[in-house]
């Protein structure tokens, strides 16, 4: 049920957030909340595929 809800909300996360790599937008550069929404979906994309 857990991997089954990760997936649903990384397809959400995909339709809704920004990419941040279609932007170029390098880490080393980036803001806090460029930081903090890259972690997120690291996060997200982590649990969906355990």
């Amino acid at each position: 049920m857990k991997k089954k809800f990760f997936k649903t909300l990384a397809r959400l996360n995909k339709k809704v957030l920004p990419s941040l790599t279609k932007k170029d937008v390098d880490l080393a550069k980036a803001n806090k909340l460029q930081l903090a929404l890259f972690g997120y979906k690291l996060w997200v994309t982590k649990n969906a595929l355990d």
